[in-house]
């Protein structure tokens, strides 16, 4: 999730929360208005009661009367009940069926005069009055319907704008943390633009002081330091890779004609040409070395060319056999490869060519038998290279660590070599989209799968 939505998203649910908080407590305020405004009216309605039973000459003669000309002012579905000092049910609102009522209640009047409850349904306000020396009790019930009505609606228009504000926020939000990031989006562009070749490339800077302009200086400050180090380490490699060359390949002709003079005995025969391995596994090196300051990851592309992988297998076999006469090469290709398929891929056959080099030579120094196998297998969507020798396998505690420089397996011990072989050729691999894997298939079998996508 990006930091713009994240941004969003936090806001949208505080907000929600915070927003949610004030409804509830507007919604449970209002409930207790509406409760207090409706206990109220019910007891000046008991007031108003009250002081009729005390002004009237003949209560229950002027009862009707009294009740009938006040309708207007009743709750919603009152019911009045009056009772004497003996708890004598002497009026009632209720007409034309049994009049019950609760006997606790007016004993429950004696001890604490006024009575409200919003349990039962409907609402009940009771009330012992002493009127000219007599006692009265009055028990009073009405539905609370205006109010309840009103509750509801509150709730319904509290839920609706919770629901549009919530909305209504994130979207809002989401907007402006886009317009408020955008500095940020295009400081991310302008980073994400810069590679090796563009070292010098300096991200604009606002005259603005804010956190984004001083990350932009920062970021600049760190590519001049950079771009300082790695020129420093390219020229150096280039420089020395090239310097070595000369001497190198002096030394290698110097060895080629020493060796054929016949004057020499077995042991110095044997120790020239084993120098001689060792110059020319140095010169490999130092042209690998040499063709890797070329290139990197984001300017080889513009280099590809079609490169028959089949030639480069070829090509790179013919140059191990030279040093490596007895080295033989079973090649084939896996029946799963279409009779159509061109074997090509995308590539500088250079880089290619050391690739397969290296596998090979490790083929021709770690087999026991001096034989390698190649197969090729060719899809839709990708072209596999199996290169597979048979000698001493490599643990599996040695294999995470592979293609790591300079790492050498317990199977290359007494044998020459400098690390940096499977090293180079994963680096070149990986500057041509593809991947290496190494497996040992069976005992004693060692297969290296070169993968090129074809997507």
């Amino acid at each position: 999730m990006s930091l713009k939505r994240k941004i969003a998203l936090n806001l949208s649910i505080a907000f929600s929360l915070l927003f949610g908080i004030v409804m509830v407590i507007i919604y449970m305020s209002f409930n207790d208005f509406r409760r207090d405004e409706f206990k109220e009216r019910f007891r000046q309605r008991l007031e108003f009661t009250s002081h009729f039973i005390s002004e009237s000459k003949d209560f229950e003669e002027e009862a009707p009367i009294f009740f009938n000309e006040n309708s207007d002012n009743i709750l919603l579905n009152e019911k009045i009940l009056i009772f004497n000092a003996e708890k004598e049910l002497i009026y009632s609102t209720i007409k034309d069926r049994n009049v019950t009522w609760d006997a606790a209640l007016l004993k429950e009047l004696d001890q604490r005069k006024t009575i409200y409850t919003e349990k039962t349904v409907p609402e009940i306000y009771a009330a012992l009055k002493n009127i000219k020396g007599e006692n009265y009790y009055i028990l009073t019930s009405a539905f609370d319907s205006n109010g309840k009505s009103k509750l509801s609606y509150l709730k319904y228009l509290l839920v609706t704008a919770y629901v549009m504000s919530t909305l209504l926020i994130g979207l809002f939000s989401y907007y402006f943390m886009g317009q408020f990031l955008r500095p940020l989006e295009e400081l991310n562009k302008e980073i994400s633009e810069v590679t090796a070749h563009k070292l010098t490339t300096q991200i604009p800077v606002q005259q603005s002081q804010d956190e984004i302009s001083i990350l932009a200086q920062s970021f600049n400050t760190m590519i001049v330091r950079l771009n300082d180090v790695f020129q420093s380490q390219k020229d150096f490699t280039a420089s020395a890779s090239h310097e070595i060359r000369t001497p190198i390949t002096r030394m290698a002709f110097q060895l080629e004609n020493l060796i054929k003079f016949e004057s020499h005995s077995p042991e110095t025969l044997s120790s020239l040409k084993q120098i001689q391995k060792d110059v020319y596994q140095l010169s490999d090196l130092t042209n690998s070395l040499l063709l890797l300051t070329k290139f990197d990851k984001e300017n080889i592309q513009s280099l590809y060319e079609e490169v028959r992988i089949d030639e480069v297998i070829f090509s790179s076999f013919e140059t191990v056999e030279k040093s490596y006469p007895e080295l033989k090469m079973d090649f084939l290709i896996s029946e799963e490869t279409s009779e159509q398929a061109l074997l090509t891929i995308k590539g500088i056959q250079s880089l290619l060519d050391i690739v397969f080099i290296n596998l090979f030579k490790n083929a021709a120094v770690y087999s026991d038998n001096i034989e390698v196998d190649v197969l090729i297998t060719e899809t839709a969507s990708k072209l596999m290279v199996d290169v597979i020798s048979h000698g001493n396998t490599i643990s599996e505690n040695e294999q995470s660590k592979l293609f790591e420089a300079f790492m050498r397996g317990n199977n290359s011990q007494n044998i020459s070599g400098s690390g940096l072989g499977l090293r180079i050729v994963k680096r070149i691999l990986e500057y041509h989209g593809a991947g290496i894997i190494y497996s040992s298939p069976s005992e004693n079998v060692n297969k290296f799968s070169v993968v090129f996508s074809k997507i």
